[in-house]
C-alpha cells in the first residue's frame, strides 16, 4: 500500500473539507440507539463482514491521502489530532470512530455497516482473519505479536475507580489507558507501536472495544448518570464537556455529543464489564510469562543525578542516569538527601490535607519523570512493555492493582511522547505515595517490570537518560471531586 503521511500543516492545506460528507444524527435524547456494534466472532458471520473487507480494501488502495475515502486520511487524522496521555483521550476517540464508521458506510455502500469490536477479554488472540497473509487480504498487516493476554488487567473496573477524567482521584480514563489500551498496542507491535497505528486495521477493533469498556464501566452505579432526570442538561452544562473536538478541516464534533453512545446513534451488543481474565490455556504462551511477577528485583547500579530546580513550578529531588532496559526487570533506587525526603513528605501532606490558603509557590504534587527516552534496535517494533512501580516491596505480586503501580512504558508510549516533542514521560505519583507509611517513604525506588508477548525482542530495547522524582506546584487532583452531575461519563 502506498501511504503518504501528512503533517498537520500539510493535512490542513491539502485536505478537502469533510463537513459535507458527514452529519451527526439529531436524536432525541434518550432515544434508543439503532446501530449495534458486534464482537468480531459474531460480526464475521453477518453480511456486514463482506462490506467491511470491501471498504477496507478500497480505502487502503486509495492513494489520495487528502481524500476521506483513503486509509491514509484517517491515519493522518490520528497522527495530527489524537490526545494520548492527556484529557479527552477516550471521548476524542469515540468521535473519531464515529466519523470513520460513516466513511466505511459511504465507501461500502452498506448503510448498516458498523465498526466491530475485538473482545480480547474473551479472545486474547487477534482474529485469524487479520493474520492471514494471503494475497489480497485487506485486513493483514505484519505484526510482532498476535496474543494480548499479558496486556489484560481488571484494575480499571475495581470498585474504587469511580471518577472519570484524569486530574481526579481513582480516574477511569487514566487507568484504562495504562491497561489494557497501551499494552495492547505494545504487544501487537508493528504499526500498532506507533502513532500511525490506524494503518493496522486491528486498531479500529481495539478502539471499539476500549470505547465499549468505557461505556460498560459507566453504566452501573450512577457513574454515567443514566438514571438522572436530564442527562443532556448535565452534560451540556458542564464546563468539562464544553467546546468541540477537531478531526480534520471542517470536521469537528461538540464534546458533549461524545458523552453517551446513544447520542451518536450506536450501542454495543455486550455492555458488561469483564470480571475475569481468559483461561490461561488461551494465552498461547509459556506460563512463566503470564503468571504473577514476583517483585524480587535486581537493583541496578546507576549514576546519581543531583537535585535541582527544573522550572519555577518544578523541582527535581534527584534521580539516576543512563538506565538501559532489556529482558530483565530492574529497580532504580533514587539517592535522595534527607532534606529532599522531608520536602517529599511535606508535599504529600499538603496534597492530602491542604491548608485553607496555599501560596502559589507551594509544592502540591509528586511526579516520576522518565526523561529523554530512546528506542533501541528491535525495541522499535514492540512486542513488550514495562510496568512502572514506586517503592514496590521486595517480595510480592506486581499486579496492576498494586497500590504501588504508576503506569506503563513501551514503544507505543515512547512514540506518543516523541510525537509531541522530546520523548519524556511523566507519571503522577502523589496518590500512590499518599497511601504509603512514613517509614516506606524513607527510600524511593522506581521499578520497571518487563512484560513480554510471544515474540518479545531480546537485548536492549529502551534507554532512559534519567529517571527522577519531581515536586510540582500543580495540585495533584481537583480539590472538589466532581459529583454525579459533574464531568462524569456515560
Amino acid at each position: 500500500m502506498s501511504f503518504q503521511l501528512h503533517n498537520r500543516r500539510t493535512f490542513i492545506r491539502t485536505s478537502a473539507s469533510a463537513a459535507v460528507l458527514f452529519s451527526i444524527p439529531h436524536l432525541g435524547f434518550g432515544q434508543t440507539a439503532t446501530a449495534i456494534r458486534l464482537e468480531w466472532q459474531q460480526f464475521k458471520n453477518t453480511s456486514q463482514y463482506a462490506s467491511f473487507r470491501n471498504a477496507v480494501g478500497l480505502m487502503r488502495a486509495n492513494n489520495n491521502a487528502a481524500s476521506p475515502s483513503s486509509w491514509a486520511y484517517w491515519t493522518n487524522v490520528h497522527v495530527n489530532q489524537c490526545p494520548h496521555g492527556t484529557p479527552y483521550f477516550l471521548a476524542w476517540h469515540r468521535g473519531y470512530l464515529y466519523y470513520f464508521e460513516q466513511q466505511l458506510r459511504l465507501v461500502s455502500g452498506d448503510k448498516s455497516l458498523c465498526v466491530p469490536y475485538w473482545d480480547y477479554y474473551k479472545f486474547p488472540d487477534i482474529p485469524a482473519e487479520f493474520t492471514d497473509p494471503s494475497t489480497g487480504n485487506p485486513l493483514y498487516m505484519p505484526r510482532t505479536g498476535t496474543n494480548v493476554y499479558n496486556a489484560l488487567t481488571l484494575a480499571p473496573f475495581a470498585p474504587d475507580v469511580w471518577n472519570f477524567q484524569r486530574g481526579t482521584t481513582n480516574a477511569f480514563e487514566t487507568n484504562i489507558e495504562s491497561g489494557p489500551h497501551n499494552p495492547v498496542h505494545n504487544l501487537i507491535g508493528g504499526e500498532m507501536a506507533n502513532m500511525t497505528s490506524p494503518r493496522d486495521p486491528i486498531f479500529y477493533l481495539h478502539h471499539a472495544n476500549i470505547d465499549r469498556l468505557c461505556h460498560a464501566w459507566a453504566l452501573p452505579d450512577g457513574k454515567g448518570i443514566p438514571g438522572t432526570a436530564n442527562p443532556h442538561s448535565a452534560a451540556t452544562s458542564s464546563p468539562y464537556w464544553a467546546g468541540d473536538f477537531a478531526y480534520a478541516p471542517g470536521l469537528t464534533m461538540p464534546r458533549y455529543r461524545t458523552y453517551y453512545p446513544g447520542w451518536l446513534n450506536f450501542d454495543y451488543s455486550d455492555n458488561t464489564k469483564p470480571t475475569a481474565l481468559p483461561a490461561l490455556a488461551q494465552a498461547n504462551m509459556m506460563q512463566a510469562q503470564v503468571s504473577p511477577v514476583l517483585t524480587n528485583l535486581v537493583t541496578g547500579k546507576f549514576a546519581a543525578t543531583a537535585a535541582s530546580a527544573v522550572s519555577g513550578k518544578r523541582r527535581s529531588l534527584g534521580g539516576v542516569a543512563e538506565v538501559v532496559l532489556a529482558e530483565s526487570s530492574v529497580s532504580a533506587r533514587l539517592p535522595l538527601s534527607a532534606s529532599s525526603l522531608r520536602m517529599l513528605q511535606d508535599t504529600i501532606t499538603v496534597a492530602v490535607k491542604p491548608p485553607p490558603q496555599i501560596p502559589p509557590d507551594t509544592f502540591q504534587s509528586v511526579v516520576v519523570v522518565l526523561d529523554k527516552l530512546l528506542l533501541l534496535g528491535n525495541g522499535k517494533k514492540g512486542g513488550y512493555y514495562y510496568k512502572i512501580y514506586i517503592n514496590l516491596p521486595s517480595v510480592g505480586d506486581a499486579g496492576d492493582g498494586s497500590r504501588h503501580f504508576l503506569g506503563t512504558v513501551g514503544a507505543f508510549e515512547v512514540a506518543g511522547a516523541a510525537h509531541h516533542g522530546p520523548a519524556t514521560l511523566e507519571y503522577q505519583a502523589t496518590e500512590v505515595l499518599a497511601k504509603l507509611s512514613e517509614a516506606e517513604l524513607q527510600d524511593i525506588t522506581v521499578s520497571l517490570v518487563r512484560v513480554g508477548g510471544e515474540n518479545a525482542p531480546r537485548g536492549a530495547v529502551l534507554k532512559l537518560e534519567e529517571v527522577r522524582i519531581e515536586l510540582s506546584t500543580d495540585a495533584p487532583w481537583e480539590r472538589t471531586p466532581p459529583t454525579r452531575l459533574g464531568p462524569c461519563y456515560c
